[in-house]
């Protein structure tokens, strides 16, 4: 049985703008969960100053927190622990979850990639790097993809895709903007289906839209 999340931590490295738009679905009633706060590995993220402009709290956690031999990813949890979430969200985070995180949250911790994994996914694969190979490789559809997250960098169980249509696009720039518009529908869709507990894990490919 799938977790169903309630209260979301967010964990983001840039500007959060999937942040933004879970925190509307949220305002809007279109997401039940309840968003508690937010994380960065970066202390000039604007994502920070989104969160605390809505009423998050936030804190930022450095380098020697993250990764599979992080001497310092037990702040991370004990803060996290503090907070009382049961569901982290990775938005735009680029770190590698400690294996303290997978355990204290297992089934609980999503992300959403900017392709259709398992194409185009892996290390080094995030942000303007996905869509230039996707461009490259002259891929006609692209999209966005939301996983459970585990030790290996894009590996874990898919639990939504959604397409997108690449014809005249002109570059990887406006590859990205149609995959983002993707994700700020996809990622507060899918975890109001995993609030409700409507979410089926298919062995197929779950892509739809």
């Amino acid at each position: 049985m799938l977790h169903r999340p309630e209260r979301l931590a967010f964990l983001a490295s840039g500007t959060g703008s999937n942040v933004r738009a879970i925190l509307t679905a949220i305002r809007e009633k279109r997401l039940g969960c309840r968003a508690v706060c937010l994380l960065s590995d970066r202390a000039k993220a604007p994502a920070l100053e989104l969160a605390q402009a809505a009423g998050l709290e936030t804190a930022v956690f450095g380098r020697a927190c993250w990764g599979d031999h992080a001497p310092r990813a037990d702040d991370v949890l004990d803060w996290l622990r503090g907070q009382a979430v049961d569901s982290l969200v990775l938005a735009g985070f680029l770190r590698k979850v400690p294996a303290v995180l997978l355990e204290a949250w297992p089934g609980a911790i999503y992300n959403i990639h900017p392709a259709l994994l398992p194409s185009f996914g892996g290390p080094g694969m995030y942000g303007s790097h996905v869509h230039r190979a996707v461009w490259n490789a002259g891929c006609r559809v692209s999209g966005a993809t939301v996983h459970l997250v585990d030790g290996i960098y894009d590996h874990g169980t898919i639990l939504a895709q959604a397409s997108t249509d690449l014809e005249g696009a002109s570059g990887p720039d406006e590859v990205a903007a149609r995959v983002l518009a993707v994700e700020h529908r996809l990622f507060a869709d899918t975890l109001e289906r995993l609030h409700r507990g409507t979410l089926t894990v298919r062995k197929e490919s779950p892509l739809h839209g």
